[in-house]
């Protein structure tokens, strides 16, 4: 096969498959009267002339039906009816099965033959399960169909970051004649020392040089001293150019990295998309009546992460049927509807792609998973009114692998071991999954992974000297905690912490007590504890920590580390070449839950981690009319131990400055605020003789060259833009302004 052949049948496959999920989506919601059979008979058309351009006849005479079907449809010839879908699908497959056999010919087949393009007397074969990978190794590589907008933005982006990086050439030339200024400043110096030296000499033999010295050596000393003065304006300009051009090198980059993303995220339709047939067709195998709803399935995910997540998600949907369906009887026993229902949803919150299967069906048996969890020897037999272990205890228990609560195995069983291949799947993404009940009836599975299959946000801590990553969208605050306000509940440390409005005790545990000191006691600086506080299902916990790091969007490798077993999801590699591990949030708290008696029987006392002078911190005013921007950026320069001060807006941070209330050494202020926005704090801050060393940065959603250009001229030390705020360069901006 040639190398073009090649390219046009990859090409194909991508095309015909993207059809084939359309017209499927489509028919999901004909019963709700929201299809558009205009856009379904262009998609056949289009189907058929592709077949055509491959050489497909017999792909094409199928499309061909479907298009003639199709048109009657739209001229009210033929009514879209149930059994006209049903015909429809199983020539879907056939189309399917035709381009699979072309593509990957069997060692034998027998011909398929289409069904018949009519919404008589449908043939009953097999139904296929729908193949939904988007890219097809057909001998040498895989293609993926990118859409010319965004190999615009891409290109774009591209031709950016080098015109940043020509511009950068030119200050490394700046740089190279600023070496031979110096160099040209030291061999005059040294002339003129050889000269003063000459004439001390003179003096010595008796000479009287004083007049000669004043009048050869003034003018040199004043070329001398103008031409290092000259030399330091230099190196300042170029030291703001270099900083601002290193500062737009990383955001353009930046840009160039989204952008690169972009390309690789496709709708998640394109691999689900034939689930809820599938789940169908389950259903009526096992003479169950379910209906299934899919939600969110054009949300853009990275096709790796959806392809790993295929099988899992297919498990979960096989288990909903198999335990959420219950005989008609059994629920009109039980006051449901006689119709089941099955539910996939798909939905990006905070930044994470979560997918919830869940059934309206019985329900967890939390009796008889402690049963097996006991026979097999993961808890111990309960004592007669000893009270049951708690339910998150219980749920979690059935991610174990080989954990069944079956009691026999039939074509539907086996939610116990699919669960285990769910739990695998996922942490192998870097993510996690929750089993829990749903009120008034049924089950949920929650499973939240990156959108990305290999990049993450981080936060990077420090406990015991070990540099560790957690997971950002586990984070929900960062606390810095007064030591003496914490309390001790059932001999364990605890703090009370505000969590959704409610005064929540929560408990405090060293993150090193977790991770392999189980006898570490809580680390303490200048008399607080600093925390990261995190949730896995109902459960939130406090884990203490020496320092906070930064906050930052890392390639992590799925690499198992000695001594932690599953507390560990992958490493990331460092600056210094050392690798940092990435911890897993859920399996943190499981081990906690699984573990409370053992860290309770731990030191409570409080450790000093770094035995260090109290050092004053730097004050930070922070202006922001944004409540939620103001708090986020307080927990960040709290964390990372600044005192930190807030104006809601320009005229009450003039207040604050002036009043003298507090010693101020930065402000970060948005731009666009009432009564005084930040360009005019920064003037007033520059115009006012005793403020205006002081540094200001702007933060703000505008990022047009004229206002960034506006906010540096009136003297900002830096100027951020909230699209794309970064902690790190947060901190970094800040580092190097102070």
């Amino acid at each position: 096969m040639t190398d073009i052949r090649k390219q046009l049948l990859a090409a194909f496959d991508a095309e015909h498959r993207e059809h084939l999920d359309a017209i499927r989506s489509a028919l999901d919601h004909a019963g709700r009267g929201e299809i558009d059979m205009t856009d379904v008979f262009r998609r056949a058309h289009s189907l058929k002339g592709a077949a055509r351009a491959v050489d497909m006849p017999s792909v094409e005479e199928v499309a061909h039906q479907l298009e003639t079907l199709f048109s009657q449809i739209l001229e009210g010839q033929q009514s879209l009816d149930e059994p006209t879908i049903v015909t429809v699908r199983r020539n879907l497959d056939t189309i399917e099965d035709l381009v699979a056999d072309i593509l990957n010919p069997p060692a034998s087949q027998a011909p398929v033959q289409p069904a018949p393009a009519s919404a008589a007397g449908p043939r009953e074969p097999e139904p296929a399960l729908p193949k939904a990978d988007l890219a097809t190794d057909t001998g040498s590589s895989s293609y993926l169909r990118v859409s010319a907008e965004q190999m615009e933005e891409l290109s774009t982006s591209m031709h950016q970051l080098l015109t940043m990086l020509q511009a950068n050439e030119r200050l490394d030339d700046d740089l190279r004649q600023i070496e031979l200024d110096i160099r040209g400043l030291r061999r005059g110096w040294d002339q003129l020392h050889e000269q003063m030296n000459a004439s001390g000499a003179a003096a010595q033999q008796g000479f009287d040089p004083t007049r000669r010295s004043a009048a050869s050596f003034a003018p040199r000393l004043r070329d001398f001293d103008q031409g290092l003065k000259g030399l330091f304006r230099r190196v300042s300009a170029l030291t703001r150019e270099r900083r601002h051009s290193s500062w737009s090198i990383d955001q353009t980059a930046r840009q160039v990295r989204e952008n690169i993303d972009r390309v690789s995220l496709v709708s998640a339709e394109t691999v689900f998309g034939g689930f809820g047939q599938m789940v169908r067709e389950i259903a009526r195998k096992a003479n169950r009546d379910v209906h299934v709803r899919s939600i969110g399935l054009d949300i853009q995910v990275d096709r790796q992460v959806l392809q790993a997540l295929k099988d899992p998600v297919m498990h979960l949907l096989r288990n909903a049927v198999s335990h959420g369906a219950e005989p008609l009887e059994e629920r009109v026993a039980r006051g449901k509807p006689e119709q089941a229902e099955v539910t996939l949803e798909l939905a990006s919150r905070g930044g994470r792609l979560v997918i919830s299967i869940r059934d309206d069906g019985r329900g967890p048996d939390l009796a008889r998973i402690e049963q097996v969890a006991v026979e097999r020897g993961l808890l111990q037999p309960r004592a007669p009114g000893h009270p049951p272990p708690m339910m998150d205890q219980l749920l979690a228990l059935v991610f174990t692998p080989g954990f069944s609560t079956a009691g026999e195995v039939d074509s539907l069983s086996g939610r116990g071991i699919g669960l285990s291949v769910v739990a695998e799947a996922v942490r192998k993404l870097q993510g996690s999954v929750l089993l829990r009940p749903r009120y008034p009836h049924g089950t949920e599975v929650l499973l939240n992974v990156p959108f990305t299959a290999a990049r993450q946000s981080l936060l990077l801590l420090e406990a015991e000297s070990r540099m560790l990553g957690l997971p950002a969208h586990a984070v929900e605050r960062l606390l810095r905690l007064r030591a003496d306000s914490l309390e001790s509940v059932e001999g364990r440390p605890a703090a009370r912490i505000e969590i959704g409005g409610q005064d929540v005790v929560v408990p405090v545990v060293a993150l090193a007590a977790l991770t392999g000191s189980p006898n570490a006691p809580l680390p303490t600086e200048a008399g607080h504890v600093k925390a990261v506080l995190v949730r896995h299902g109902s459960r939130t916990c406090a884990l203490a920590v020496n320092a906070f790091h930064d906050v930052r969007t890392m390639l992590v490798s799925d690499v198992q580390a000695i001594g932690l077993n599953d507390m560990v999801s992958g490493t990331v590699l460092m600056e210094d070449e050392m690798p940092a591990l990435v911890l897993s949030p859920d399996r943190l708290i499981e081990h906690w839950i699984g573990n409370e008696g053992s860290l309770a029987a731990a030191s409570p006392g409080f450790a000093r981690w770094a035995q260090e002078e109290e050092r004053q911190a730097r004050t930070i005013l922070v202006v922001d009319d944004s409540i939620t921007t103001r708090t986020l950026e307080k927990s960040i320069l709290e964390a990372q131990g600044y005192e930190v001060v807030l104006s809601v807006d320009g005229i009450d941070a003039l207040h604050v400055l002036r009043s003298g209330e507090a010693l101020i050494d930065l402000v970060i202020a948005d731009v666009e605020m009432p009564r005084m926005d930040g360009f005019g704090l920064l003037q007033a801050i520059k115009n006012d003789p005793r403020l205006s060393a002081l540094p200001v940065i702007l933060m703000t959603s505008r990022a047009d060259p004229e206002d960034v250009r506006r906010g540096l001229d009136l003297g900002a030390s830096a100027y951020i833009t909230k699209q794309k705020f970064d902690q790190r360069e947060l901190l970094a901006t800040i580092g190097q302004v102070l």
